[in-house]
Order: C-alpha cells, then sequence, then structure tokens
C-alpha cells in the first residue's frame, strides 16, 4: 500500500502548527480574549469564525490529522497552492482564479442532496461543517496537464454523506454541480466549457474512504480560488474531477455526463484515473512537476499508478484502464 504514515504512530502536527500564516497573528489578541470567558469550545469557534470573516480572512478550522491518509511528502507552499489553480469559472490562465476570485460569496450557502435517495435533504455551510468530525488529510493531487501539488486538505470521507442520505438501490452514480453564477464568476460568460461545471462518480468511488468532502485547507476554510466553500478531493483521480464549489448532489441510476467528457471526450474519460500508462492525446502522462519544489528545468518525478494511492485498485478489477480512461 502505498499511502503513507507517520512512523512508529507519532501523530503528526496540524498544518496550522507548521505553516506560518499571517491570518493566526491577526486573530491571537481576539482569541485571548474571548478565551477568557466561561464560553464552551464551539461557541468559542463561531464567534471565532464571525470575527474572521468579518476581518475579511478565512476562519481557521479545527481538525486532527489523520495519519493514516496523510502523505508524509514536503507539502506545498500556501502561497502555490493558492495562486497556481485550475478554475475555469474565474479564467483559464492559472493566475487569473486568484486574482478573481474574491466576488465568489461563500455565505449563505446551501447544498441540495437529491434524486435516488431515501432521505433528500438540504444542508446549509455549517450544516455540512457540523455533520462529521472534520480531518485533515494530507493529499497529493495531480492534474492532467502534468503538474502536481501536496496539501493539507480538511473534510471527512464523502461516506459520510452517503450514509445519511441513504441511496436506493437505484443510485448506481453521484453527479455534483456547481455554482455558475455570471455576476460572480467572469468565465462563466465564456464557451470554454458547458455551464454549470459537473463531474460523476460511481457510487462505489465516491464510497471509498480516500473520497474527500472537503471544507478546508492549510488549517482554514477553503480559499475561494480553491473550491470554497465545499468541494471534492479526489487524490487518485486527475484535479479536475475533485469539483469545486457544489451547490447539488444528485444521486442518480444513469452514468452523468461531465463537462470535461462532453468538451473533449476523446481526451477525458469519464474516470480520469492518474494512469501513467495511458497518455493524453498531446502529451504523455509518464512524469509530473511539483509545484513549488521542482523549477521548469528540473528532473520531473515519475507518475505513479493511481497517483500513488493504490487502495482503490481494487474498485477497477477486471476493467481495462486503456479503454475506461
Amino acid at each position: 500500500m502505498l499511502i503513507k504514515r507517520s512512523p512508529n504512530g507519532i501523530e503528526l502536527p496540524f498544518s496550522s502548527e507548521i505553516t506560518s500564516r499571517e491570518v493566526y497573528e491577526s486573530r491571537r489578541s481576539f482569541m485571548k480574549q474571548i478565551a477568557a470567558g466561561a464560553i464552551g469550545s464551539a461557541a468559542l469557534l463561531e464567534m471565532a469564525n464571525r470575527e474572521a470573516f468579518a476581518q475579511g480572512v478565512n476562519p481557521k478550522l479545527a481538525a486532527k490529522l489523520n495519519p493514516s491518509y496523510s502523505a508524509l511528502d514536503k507539502q506545498t507552499p500556501y502561497k502555490d497552492a493558492t495562486s497556481y489553480n485550475n478554475y475555469y469559472e474565474f479564467g483559464t490562465d492559472k493566475s487569473e482564479p486568484a486574482m478573481y476570485a474574491n466576488t465568489l460569496k461563500t455565505r449563505p450557502w446551501t447544498v441540495t442532496i437529491e434524486g435516488e435517495v431515501k432521505k433528500p435533504m438540504t444542508l446549509d455551510i455549517d450544516a455540512l461543517l457540523k455533520l462529521a468530525p472534520l480531518e485533515e488529510r494530507v493529499y497529493r493531487l495531480r492534474c492532467v496537464e502534468g503538474w502536481s501539488m501536496v496539501i493539507p486538505w480538511i473534510g471527512y470521507s464523502f461516506s459520510e454523506i452517503i450514509k445519511k442520505v441513504e441511496p436506493t438501490g437505484n443510485a448506481k452514480y453521484v453527479e455534483f454541480v456547481t455554482l455558475a453564477d455570471k455576476k460572480q464568476m467572469p468565465g462563466v460568460g465564456s464557451r470554454v466549457l458547458q455551464w454549470p461545471y459537473t463531474e460523476g462518480l460511481r457510487i462505489d468511488e465516491a464510497n471509498h474512504p480516500l473520497a474527500l468532502l472537503t471544507l478546508g485547507m492549510y488549517g482554514e476554510t477553503l480559499a475561494n480560488q480553491n473550491g470554497a466553500p465545499v468541494r471534492m478531493v479526489l487524490p487518485w483521480k486527475y484535479g479536475f474531477k475533485s469539483a469545486k464549489s457544489i451547490v447539488k448532489i444528485r444521486f442518480v441510476k444513469e452514468q452523468p455526463r461531465t463537462s470535461w467528457n462532453l468538451s473533449a471526450p476523446n481526451e477525458y474519460g469519464f474516470y480520469s484515473n492518474v494512469n501513467p500508462e495511458v497518455d493524453h492525446p498531446r502529451w504523455s502522462q509518464a512524469s509530473e512537476r511539483r509545484i513549488g519544489e521542482d523549477g521548469f528545468l528540473a528532473r520531473k518525478r515519475k507518475t505513479l499508478m493511481f497517483n500513488g494511492y493504490a487502495d482503490v485498485a481494487p474498485l477497477y478489477a477486471g476493467m481495462d484502464l486503456k479503454k475506461f480512461f
């Protein structure tokens, strides 16, 4: 198994303890003031988050590191992870999401869960934050364009959602629908993709423990350009499979039509597993460049099957992964 764990069972530190962030310093005096009162921890966190939103910074999230699902690779610096992004709703250049995503309003925010489920529901962002204990997981994420990052994400397994809504026997796939608002997202007016952006998984893929419903990164809520306030992170698939700014989740009978597969079906298959043996029609997938660590002229890394997450291999037993790419 290629998922790396902490040696000797030693618990690794939270990302907020090892990542230098001005936001922690700016709230220090505020936290000291409210901590002096006889207020419960949940109320303290809520007050701190309200203060953070008022100051225009990302609130801190309390999440314990899960070493069973945390790669020991060197983490990508926060600055790189939040300034080099694919988020076409805010532009196709890697720098544009960081420049323009400030227009995204992440509160109020609701996610509707519907379709082939016994208990459909609509949850606001605060309910999602409380639905299950938050974990920090350090995942490698590889882009189909040949670059990768290592990011400490915060969330919980999507299986927690599946348990709550109780899918019927007809539910074979899960479809994710994202926000498409021209007022907030300048890129939605372009014809580069069909909007809203949609993605999908087989239900057994969505139920795998690695499939993370993600609400934060680097000890904070998600940065807008990284898919705030809620997204998926699927570390064994190419990055575009991890839908950002989700507003609807549908459990469906038939395989959903996904945005990149509709746009270029010969280049982007439904499964989109990281597979160095299947080249993109326009470039090799055998190697990758780690953002924030390797320079453009540095030797590239060898790409690993399933991005190194061998635990998912049984999901595809007996499948021709060159046909179902």
